[in-house]
Parts: C-alpha cells; sequence; structure tokens
C-alpha cells in the first residue's frame, strides 16, 4: 500500500519512526516533508503537499498520515480537500471507528498528546481496519463531499 506522510516541527520526530513502521511492514512510503526538522515550518503546507499528492495518485484508495503538535491543525487543513477524510485520532478505538465508519482516508495524529508506543499502535490499527461499506456510510460520506460545493 502506498502512504503519504508528513509532518511539521511538532511531529517531526514521531512522524520517523512511524515511517520507520511503515517500511518495516512492507508499505510504500512517500515522505513529503518536513525533511529536516525546522521550527519555523507551518502544517498547512505539508497537509497539503499531502492530500494533493494522494488526490493525484494512481493508488486506488491512497491513504495519508499527518502529524502536528494536536493533530487538528492537520485535519482542519486536510480537510478543506474534496475527497479527504481527514480524523484526529489519540486511541485504538478512534482508529478503528475512523475508518470502519467513516472510511478516513488521512489519519492525523497528535504528538503533544500521545506516546510514540500509542501513535504506533494507532497507525497499526487504523491500516488494519476496512471501512465496512455500509450504506448509510457511504451516503454520509457522498453528503461530506457535497458540502461546501
Amino acid at each position: 500500500m502506498k502512504i503519504f506522510i508528513g509532518s511539521d516541527h511538532n511531529g517531526y520526530h514521531l512522524k520517523s519512526k512511524i515511517k520507520d513502521l511503515l517500511v518495516h511492514n512492507g508499505h510504500e512510503v512517500i515522505d513529503m516533508g518536513d525533511k529536516s526538522l525546522d521550527p519555523k515550518d507551518d502544517f498547512p503546507v505539508f497537509a497539503s503537499k499531502v492530500v494533493t499528492a494522494m488526490l493525484s495518485s494512481d493508488e486506488n484508495e491512497p491513504m495519508g498520515i499527518l502529524v502536528c503538535g494536536s493533530g487538528q491543525g492537520m485535519a482542519m487543513a486536510a480537510n478543506r480537500f474534496k475527497g479527504i477524510r481527514a480524523s484526529v485520532v489519540w486511541d485504538q478505538i478512534e482508529a478503528k471507528l475512523s475508518r470502519n465508519d467513516d472510511d478516513s482516508n488521512v489519519l492525523c495524529l497528535p504528538a503533544r498528546v500521545i506516546s510514540e508506543h500509542n501513535a504506533l499502535d494507532i497507525v497499526d490499527t487504523w491500516l488494519k481496519t476496512p471501512f465496512s461499506g455500509a450504506t448509510r456510510f457511504v451516503r454520509r460520506n457522498s453528503e461530506l463531499d457535497q458540502l461546501g460545493s
């Protein structure tokens, strides 16, 4: 599976650990930055890079992972793009629900809030949980794509 990943300075170190896990598990990881720790970088830049790459990818169902201090800024930026369903996730229950019910295609992690171990467990759960495809969830995702049109 191809996974696009990005972070600002607050998520830089955690992004590196997540990237190592993904590569170890056989995923193709496309790191959209930041490429070095820069305390002056801004999260919207990296959210935009990740989701733009996802939306232009030839991958059937591309996935993205974004990491910042709270996860919230990345989710706000990513969700401005049609077809993106970014979820801030802080535990494995939310990881499972965001995939099963909402077909989340971007995982936003709060590096200041969760431990590295918890983050890696969340990533694993999120990637292994399929979308249920329930009619009501498909309908709701379609409604999301119509908002602001």
